[in-house]
């Protein structure tokens, strides 16, 4: 599950959702204090295209849009005020550093001289200019799970758990390859019949031909694209679907694929622990798309008129490529989390998640050496729809060896919310849990940075985390004397509540708010600037 993909195609019933209007009773902040009072909203019209690319900085109270406030704190309390630089640490995929949208937010490592083939800083990686590469020229892996089964039965409960859910996985990736392969033929259909590769609900509707194969694609690409809504692209978003199928079919449930060797480590050994390069985007900079999506929701420069705005205006972003597409190795992450602690890292985004963790404990220590530094980590609560607060929907890395009590505080899990506020603002994707999940973050259609001088809209609790971890660095740049425990209160304290009913996972069942998350809230940056203030004067 690692980079988290959720594609368009498989989301169309929450877009629709999601498109509803509501008028609810919201939580939401009074001025100048850290407080919540009700107050109905509604939403009488679609996004505009404007308000779409921004909603996530957006003000439930102002422009009915759940948001987390981030326009109205920069108008409001940081006018004139002059923080602190914030190095974010990205374990992800790697990052476009490259991105025009980027310059000036990212990290320079100032004890290594670029290019001279020395280690300089004496850390055991050469050239670590920018961040650093675990995994080398790798960029596909196998799932844990195959992992696990590739090693042989050893009569243990996890691989008994991991056998059957292989068994699941690769019966449905046969049956998506399926209808990926007739989607992207009713899509090569509409196109040969248009003669032309982009089309829109208007052109389907000029379609006039008898052809059955022709009527039959054009009403199923007229269904599609009515539930996908304006921003879907469908040569785009198909190729994406079908990318993440035959990845699914070719790499990560592929027993036959080895996808580590090329590394040249043994990932079963945490002493092994200089390996990779410093090329930071990876062999391929397409493919470190996940990551420079998650780094310019918290850092593409605000106000440059160029793609979206980042939520921190005064970051440096760490680069740790430690994420593949397949399920990432727990010792890459427990490395990628102690390089970022190393070199500065005040806050660390993880975007990506598994179900089986055999070295767990390695993460467990990074996390724990992360908190002896004062370093915030926050995550993504995964993207099945489930409670994880059951042992059978487990995501791992977590923050709690028995699933229940934490051993740290400074970890702080991410759930997603949409733009529609009400009792479906819940992502259906999103996973939940009472005790396992602090707070909700918008995830849905998020617009921010891919590589090569491009933008997109992407959606998952991916993109959830790091909107909660850009707010995590506002405060962190602007109270720096506040500890990543106190931040993560923050967080979870000032967030504007959900309603107290909400429609949760993939059954979309009504729950009240208390299932949905420790808090029940989703983060506000606003609120949590004023109760930082707050909190720091104490």
């Amino acid at each position: 599950m690692s980079p988290i993909k959720i594609n368009t195609l498989s989301a169309f019933a929450l877009l629709v959702l999601a498109g509803c209007s509501a008028t609810v009773q919201a939580q939401v902040s009074t001025p100048r204090e850290p407080l919540i009072a009700p107050m109905a909203i509604v939403k009488k019209a679609p996004l505009s295209e404007n308000e779409l690319k921004r909603w996530s900085h957006l003000d439930l109270v102002k422009d009915s849009i759940p948001g987390m406030s981030v326009d109205k704190a920069y108008a409001e309390l940081l006018q004139g005020k002059k923080g602190v630089k914030v190095i974010v640490g990205i374990v992800d995929s790697g990052v476009d550093i490259e991105h025009p949208d980027l310059q000036g937010m990212i990290w320079t490592n100032p004890k290594e001289i670029p290019g001279n083939g020395i280690d300089d800083d004496k850390n055991g990686f050469i050239d670590d200019v920018h961040g650093w590469n675990f995994l080398g020229d790798a960029v596909h892996e196998n799932l844990e799970l195959t992992r696990i089964i590739k090693k042989g039965d050893d009569g243990s409960a996890a691989y008994k758990n991991a056998l059957a859910q292989y068994e699941e996985k690769s019966k449905k990736v046969v049956e998506d390859k399926e209808q990926v392969d007739f989607l992207i033929d009713v899509h090569n259909t509409i196109k040969k019949e248009l003669n032309k590769t982009s089309y829109k609900l208007e052109d389907l509707s000029a379609i006039t031909s008898t052809d059955p194969k022709v009527s039959r694609s054009k009403m199923i690409m007229t269904q599609i694209l009515t539930n996908a809504g304006p921003t879907f692209d469908p040569e785009a978003e198909l190729e994406d679907y079908r990318e993440s199928v035959y990845d699914q079919f070719n790499y990560n449930l592929n027993k036959d694929y080895d996808g580590r060797k090329i590394v040249g480590d043994n990932p079963d050994d945490i002493k092994d622990a200089h390996y990779g390069n410093n090329v930071v985007f990876g062999p391929d900079k397409e493919k470190a798309l996940h990551g420079t999506h998650v780094a310019g929701i918290i850092a593409q420069v605000r106000g440059n008129n160029l793609g979206g705005d980042g939520v921190s205006n005064n970051v440096e972003i760490l680069t740790v490529r430690a994420v593949p597409d397949g399920d990432e190795y727990d010792k890459d992450i427990a490395l990628a989390i102690r390089y970022a602690v190393d070199n500065g890292a005040k806050v660390i985004n993880g975007s990506f998640g598994k179900s089986f963790s055999p070295h767990k404990k390695w993460v467990y220590e990074a996390i724990k050496y992360a908190a002896k530094k004062d370093v915030l980590i926050v995550h993504a609560a995964g993207n099945d729809g489930y409670d994880i607060d059951k042992t059978e929907n487990i995501n791992y890395p977590n923050d709690s060896e028995d699933n229940v009590k934490e051993f740290t505080n400074n970890v702080i899990t991410i759930g997603a919310i949409n733009k529609a506020y009400g009792e479906n603002v819940v992502a259906a994707f999103s996973n939940f849990g009472k005790i396992n999940v602090d707070v909700f973050a918008p995830g849905e259609e998020i617009y921010a940075t891919v590589p090569n001088n491009k933008y997109k809209y992407l959606q998952g609790t991916s993109m959830a985390s790091p909107n909660a971890a850009g707010v995590a660095a506002l405060i962190r740049s602007y109270y720096p004397k506040l500890k990543a425990a106190q931040v993560k209160q923050i967080l979870m304290d000032s967030g504007v509540a959900l309603p107290a009913t909400v429609v949760l996972g993939g059954d979309h069942e009504s729950k009240p708010v208390s299932e949905t998350s420790r808090t029940g809230k989703m983060v506000n940056a606003y609120n949590a600037l004023l109760m930082a203030e707050k909190m720091s004067k104490k």
